[in-house]
């Protein structure tokens, strides 16, 4: 390098105070640039298994210049949620029991080549591709030495499966991590199953150890930088062990809770449905998707028989007045649905009901809660019912009757959906999934304070809708209707909440009965959630 005589120039070291207010320039300009808001993203197995292209090409990558994207990630599945890993890993722990039993080995091949095989087709750089297929190897080989210690000692207790089943996350991860980056997008693995430090009391798993996980979580989360998170769903150590006290809906929880913790704008749940709608759209052709949908009523769908979200994950996210998106994987332009508090906005003098302050996500789409128009919101069926009909042997009944029938109910882990009683009746609709042989045993039992039946081959059906509640008469169509179309009523229920109304009907008929209640209430209104154009 010269200067303008044609010498060469010397490089001086600046004066400290111009280096000084260089720093300082070059600082103040850093802070002006404004900072990303956070967005959660979760996808679920099958989501990973069959749409990975879409989820690393266009879904991810097309929020990145908005936001600091997190992802987090279900265990894979090829194609269904039975046929997933997380299953698999399941029944390789119970073979690893089995003395002389090399199923297990046989299963850890079957997901360690499911792995390898899905890392090769979707990464085409060679260094990547090498990187993923030594870690999905060594995460394989390091389950497959587990497990035959768990052959060797016998025992494998509720912690241990835990950490069987943290496997498929962690290879999940691995390949959707690596097919971001051989499409250019540097990412980091973080994994959550050693992330809980604290002692916890199993029989104190309150809010203060869920508000404990969603610090532990971002701060995880933070240290990655520039780098997109690929996070594991599956977190602990968990008191008592994550599937006896979480369930296996923990990944939703984990995405929840990270969303929680770092604040962000927007949790995302990436579904293979557009988003919630008025009915089952396989079930009823008219059925409408939904724009914007309260807790309440998520919570209602999804105890009776729509798959949405668990009540106890989206109570998490909008305590903290965060957003949740339910999208399609297959459709991600859609708006799909969003899930929002409404109990924090203001009501307007023409009876509108104004969104919270915080939601800056809905007025940027342009919706608005309209709670002046009292209809209902959606209907669902839940089949494979059971009702248990239990008729006292006495003139009335007393608490001790109840407490009998609760208590030997819960004996045999029976949970009851239902209840409808009179003075000496007691009708239960019982949950799906009913255990015959623990069934057999509590009638039995119960058969000591009245007379025992049970009704096999039913179904609730669910009129949800937390505008409905003051609409007089609303009862009386539902019920009217279903008489109309020659459709037996087995038993009533109203919530406290007023916002369901539930009946029991023969399975045999739920279909017909979900598509009269949805021509007559749900076809000929507006939608839930309107456009604002003021």
């Amino acid at each position: 390098m010269t200067d303008s005589s044609g010498l060469p120039s010397v490089k001086r070291p600046l004066p400290e105070h111009m280096r000084l207010e260089i720093n300082h320039a070059n600082s103040l300009k850093s802070h002006q640039q404004p900072v990303r808001p956070w967005l959660v993203q979760k996808f679920g197995g099958t989501s990973i298994g069959k749409f990975i292209e879409t989820i690393t090409g266009t879904i991810v990558q097309s929020y990145l210049p908005s936001y600091q994207v997190v992802v987090v990630c279900s265990a894979r599945s090829s194609e269904s949620k039975a046929l997933g890993t997380t299953n698999r890993l399941l029944r390789a722990a119970a073979s690893a029991l089995e003395p002389g039993s090399i199923e297990f080995i046989e299963i850890v091949q079957d997901i360690r080549l499911d792995h390898l095989n899905a890392a090769s087709q979707h990464i085409s750089d060679t260094d990547i591709l090498k990187r993923v297929q030594e870690e999905l190897n060594h995460d394989c080989d390091r389950l497959k030495t587990f497990l035959q210690a768990v052959q060797t000692i016998e025992e494998i207790s509720p912690r241990s499966k835990d950490i069987i089943m943290s496997v498929g996350e962690r290879l999940s991860c691995r390949i959707v991590a690596g097919v971001l980056e051989d499409r250019g997008v540097e990412t980091q693995v973080i994994s959550l199953e050693n992330v809980i430090e604290a002692v916890f009391d199993v029989n104190a798993l309150d809010q203060n150890f869920y508000d404990y996980l969603s610090r532990a979580f971002a701060t995880a989360v933070s240290k990655c930088g520039h780098r997109v998170p690929v996070v594991t769903g599956f977190f602990g150590p968990v008191p008592g062990s994550l599937l006896t006290s979480i369930g296996r809906g923990y990944t939703d929880l984990a995405a929840a809770l990270i969303a929680v913790g770092l604040d962000a704008e927007e949790l995302q749940v990436w579904k293979e449905v557009d988003g919630i709608f008025t009915a089952d759209p396989r079930k009823v052709k008219n059925a409408r998707l939904l724009n914007i949908i309260t807790p309440e009523e998520a919570s209602e769908l999804t105890f009776y028989g729509s798959e949405v979200i668990h009540p106890f994950t989206m109570e998490q996210v909008i305590r903290a007045q965060i957003p949740i998106r339910i999208k399609n994987v297959m459709n991600p332009t859609g708006s799909g649905t969003i899930i929002f508090p409404d109990q924090s906005g203001e009501m307007t003098p023409s009876g509108r009901m104004t969104p919270p302050p915080s939601s800056k996500v809905l007025l940027e789409n342009g919706y608005q809660l309209d709670l002046s128009r009292r209809h209902p919101t959606a209907v669902t069926i839940k089949d494979n019912v059971w009702v248990l009909n239990v008729h006292s042997n006495r003139k009335s009944v007393s608490h001790g009757f109840f407490a009998q029938i609760f208590e030997t109910l819960d004996k045999h882990g029976i949970a009851v959906d239902l209840i409808s009683t009179s003075e000496v009746h007691v009708s239960m609709a019982l949950e799906a999934g009913v255990n015959e042989k623990e069934m057999a045993k509590a009638m039995q039992q119960l058969k000591g304070i009245g007379t025992v039946d049970v009704t096999k081959g039913m179904a609730i059906l669910s009129l949800v809708g937390k505008q409905m509640k003051n609409m007089v008469g609303i009862s009386g169509r539902m019920f009217s209707t279903l008489a109309l179309a020659g459709i037996n009523i087995e038993m009533i229920s109203q919530g406290a909440s007023e916002i369901n109304i539930s009946c029991v009907i023969l399975e045999s008929q739920a279909l017909q009965a979900m598509n009269v209640i949805h021509e007559e209430l749900l076809s000929n209104i507006d939608i839930v959630a309107v456009k604002s154009f003021s």
